[in-house]
This record gives structure tokens, sequence and C-alpha cells, in this order.
């Protein structure tokens, strides 16, 4: 199902857009599959028992924070805290690409994408310590025109600045260009920047009915959706 927020007009009536950018997890490639496999590894070690997957899936996109705080109960002020993000993020980083992958259907959506000569990029919360490596383990290197971590910007989103780094890398409009993501953070970043925004529903999200509220252009509930969407 596509929804539409009639608060502007849609890429199709600009005659394409200047770029379409991408978050990552969760909107661009499902990596769910290796932080569950992480968390419960460590929870093992701790003498633990696996949570089930589908508990950890919808924290996905808060990154190592929730993660520590599915699996342990822990907040940052906790004395045990930085021992257990620590070492997720070094089991993390030991398997990156393990089972992460491309959303079914997403390969098509890029492929479609350079087709048209748009360029495609990658704006994520996720440092470059884990993105680089992801990317290049997933073929997308070579493929997409730029990725832009919190490492080459000072304010992360929901702050515009990545959005307009990226643009600006990529010799686009940030007026005419579209940006993907599964959290609000996404689609309030997108707005800061002046582009037009598309929520998916398909990717890591606690409470999906709440997407409707984050005053995307429009929403995607399947990678299906995206596609047309972007055609």
């Amino acid at each position: 199902m596509i929804t539409s927020v009639p608060i502007g007009p849609t890429p199709a009536s600009s005659g394409g857009p200047s770029t379409v950018l991408f978050d990552l997890d969760g909107t661009l490639i499902d990596t769910a599959p290796d932080f569950i496999r992480c968390l419960n590894e460590l929870r093992v070690q701790h003498g633990l028992a696996p949570l089930p997957a589908a508990t950890i899936r919808r924290s996905v996109s808060n990154g190592a924070r929730a993660m520590v705080r599915v699996g342990f109960g822990l907040e940052p002020e906790h004395p045990d805290y930085l021992d257990k993000h620590t070492a997720f993020l070094d089991l993390y980083e030991e398997g990156v690409a393990i089972e992460t992958r491309l959303f079914d259907g997403m390969d098509a959506i890029l492929s479609n994408l350079e087709s048209r000569g748009i360029p495609w990029g990658i704006v994520t919360n996720k440092p470059v310590r884990f993105a680089k490596p992801l990317v290049a383990a997933l073929g997308l290197a070579d493929r997409c025109a730029v990725v832009i971590c919190p490492d080459h910007v000072t304010h992360r989103k929901p702050h515009p600045e990545a959005l307009h780094l990226a643009c600006e890398r990529i010799g686009a409009a940030p007026d005419k260009g579209i940006y993907v993501g599964d959290h609000e953070r996404d689609i309030e970043a997108g707005r800061n920047a002046g582009m037009k925004t598309i929520a998916v529903r398909y990717g890591y999200i606690e409470e999906p009915h709440t997407v409707d509220l984050w005053q995307a252009d429009l929403i995607a509930d399947t990678v299906h959706d995206l596609a047309k969407l972007l055609q």
C-alpha cells in the first residue's frame, strides 16, 4: 500500500529526481540478522537465553545503544553498559556482513535508477567503521555515488548537514532530490534539507502505525511500493 500526504508535488511531477539518497539499516539493506546474531551470541556468553528475533529486530535502526538496552536492560549511565556496548560492537565488526543483504527487490530499484542516470547514495548514522566494509561486502561501493556517515559531519540526523553534504558531493540540488528512510529522524532530516521524503514501513519500526505521523511526502509499505514511487 502506498500512502501520500498532500504537502507538495511528488517526484514524478518534476520530471525525475536529481538524486535518491537512502538510509542504510532497515531501508536499503536488511542488517537485522547480523544484529540479532551478535546480540544473542553476547547474551549466551553471559549465561542468558537468546531473545526472539522479532524482539531485537524492531530496535535495530536505533543502533548499538538500543541493542544493549534490549539485550541487557542497561542504559548508558549504568556501570556495566560500556563493557556490553563495546563487546557488541566488536562482535558486529567481526561479522558485519555475514547474513546482511539488500532487501528483496532493492537491487532492481538501484539498477533502474542507474539505467535512468539518476545518482543514488547512502546517508546513515552508522559509523564508517561498519558502513564502509558493509557497503563493500555487498558490492555497492562502486555503484553508489556517495556514502555519508557521522564521521563526515558535525551533526547527525535529523540535522540536514549529512544530506546537504551528500547532495554537494553528487552535484545534485537538494530541493529536487529524495531521501528514503525508516525512522522519524530520517524524514525530519529530509524535510530540514528541503528534500522530498519517502518513509518505508517495512523497516525496523517499533510502532509501524506512527509512520503516518512523520509528515513524509510519501509512505511505502513494501519494497514493491517503493519501486513504484521511484519510477
